[in-house]
């Protein structure tokens, strides 16, 4: 089940928020778990049997390392037990083919047999609930959070549908004291619904409508410069609607029970540097990779060299993260050495100012960087980069021309505009210039559309749920990861 579709809609969200609010407060959370664990179910049942398993694993985790005593020998090896099983889990479902695969040509190449073995299916949202449980447990051991000691409460935490598939990724000691007491208004029941809903034309009306313009791009043979660049534009754009949207929708569906969560985005395509962009791309994110892996790894606490290495090495392990491809490991290099020559290069990263070559440098690496993300190997990733630096003319190839409607590329254009718009308005003066990177503070009052969509909201939903009704099943992008 997804958001954006109609049983969720007009079904699962109207009955479950009926029963919410009908329930008395103390056995709200026991909704929430059981109407997140038929959100799961809907998709297959057998796995939500690991989802359960796994969140069993690390209740009981949480009560050992707090039983031992924080940071004691004793629960530094209950922490590390818990972690190891935790990537276990995860590296077994989302990287066994992916190895398998890499050892038979290995094997092939020596001319031994492949390895056999059955393909193993990618469980929807694993890398998020891992990375979650993760923190929980690494929290507790460094005395950051307390041990949950309700199964339920913790459970819920785990399995909170808003953000279960795609994020934002939660930190359990953010979210206790809510699980603990939450508020619930109508002024913040409208202010959820009005986020979901922008969520929602974003992914419906925006980036589900120039998908075939990625999709046929990235597929293309031989495709022109003006193909390409028409793709990489559109998927620019798309990734942003699609995964910004998501968290839009998490988070007002989150609002319309009471939760708050942290913004995921804060306009990432006006950075001036690819250290501002990964302060306002995917935050959660980001900023679980700082606290969990670059900070252990020593940070920047050990010598240049090692501050250069545990970058690249905290940026590879997060590209890795979003899948088991050679592209994926590319992606995070890319990103990884800029990050490090920025900081060897003693760049201004906080973002002050506003300087139109640095802004159009970084957008252009960020680009660069999302073709070898969005191809499906590398192959296709080196057309892509022929076909964007090549002298030939630039005219729409005849077979990608069937897809470059006037309707899509209007969208695009307008999805281009909101970008523009709600980017320069966040560089005014008054509007602070970087998000606010801990979770554990108040959420980044962050402006996901302008003020003028407030008066096209209803409508512009509207039109947005009849397309829906139009159009093929489409999932989110990161649904992948």
């Amino acid at each position: 089940m997804v958001f954006s579709s109609q049983i969720f809609l007009f079904a699962f969200l109207p009955l479950f928020l009926a029963i919410y609010y009908l329930c008395p407060p103390r056995g709200r959370n026991l909704v929430v778990l059981i109407g997140s664990y038929a959100f799961y179910a809907w998709w297959r049942v057998d796995f939500l049997l690991l989802f359960m398993a796994v969140t069993g694993w690390n209740y009981l985790i949480g009560l050992r390392i707090a039983d031992a005593g924080v940071r004691s020998e004793a629960a530094r090896r209950w922490c590390v037990l818990g972690v190891v099983v935790n990537l276990g889990v995860l590296a077994y479902f989302k990287y066994a083919n992916f190895g398998v695969d890499a050892f038979n040509v290995m094997m092939t190449q020596v001319g031994l047999q492949p390895f056999e073995l059955t393909r193993v299916i990618l469980p929807i949202g694993i890398s998020f609930y891992i990375f979650q449980a993760i923190s929980y447990v690494v929290d507790v051991y460094r005395g950051d959070a307390d041990a949950a000691r309700e199964p339920v409460k913790f459970a819920a935490f785990i399995a909170l549908f808003p953000q279960l598939i795609a994020g934002p990724v939660l930190r359990y000691k953010d979210l206790a004291h809510q699980f603990e007491s939450r508020t619930h208004s109508l002024d913040q029941f409208s202010e959820g619904a009005t986020r979901f809903m922008q969520g929602f034309i974003k992914k419906v009306f925006i980036a589900d409508s120039i998908a075939p313009l990625v999709d046929e791009g990235f597929a293309l043979e031989d495709p022109s410069p003006a193909d390409a660049w028409i793709a990489v534009i559109a998927y620019t754009v798309q990734l942003y609607f699609d995964f910004s949207g998501y968290s839009d929708m998490a988070i007002g569906l989150g609002l319309m029970m009471g939760f708050r969560f942290i913004e995921n985005f804060n306009q990432p395509y006006i950075s001036q540097s690819i250290t501002e962009f990964w302060r306002r791309w995917h935050i959660s994110l980001s900023t679980w990779l700082r606290d969990y892996l670059y900070i252990p790894l020593g940070g920047n606490r050990h010598g240049t060299f090692k501050t250069y290495r545990n970058l690249l090495l905290t940026m590879l392990l997060g590209g890795f993260w979003h899948g088991a491809n050679w592209t994926f490991l590319i992606w995070g290099a890319w990103h990884g050495g800029w990050l490090a020559l920025e900081r060897a290069l003693g760049l201004d990263t906080r973002g002050k100012g506003f300087a139109v070559h640095r802004w159009a440098f970084t957008l252009l690496l960020v680009m660069l960087g999302w073709v070898v993300f969005r191809a499906a190997d590398v192959g296709e990733a080196m057309r892509l980069y022929s076909a964007m630096f090549s002298t030939e003319a630039w005219a729409i190839s005849p077979v990608f021309a069937a897809e470059v409607t006037g309707m899509r590329i209007t969208l695009l254009l307008v999805g281009i505009a909101v970008l523009i718009f709600t980017g320069v308005r966040s560089r005014l003066p008054g509007r602070p210039t970087a998000p606010t990177p801990l979770p554990s503070q108040a959420p980044v009052a962050a402006v996901s559309l302008p003020a003028v969509m407030l008066l096209l909201l209803l409508p512009l939903f509207a039109l947005s749920v009849l397309k829906l009704a139009a159009q093929d099943y489409s999932p989110f992008l990161y649904f992948q990861f």
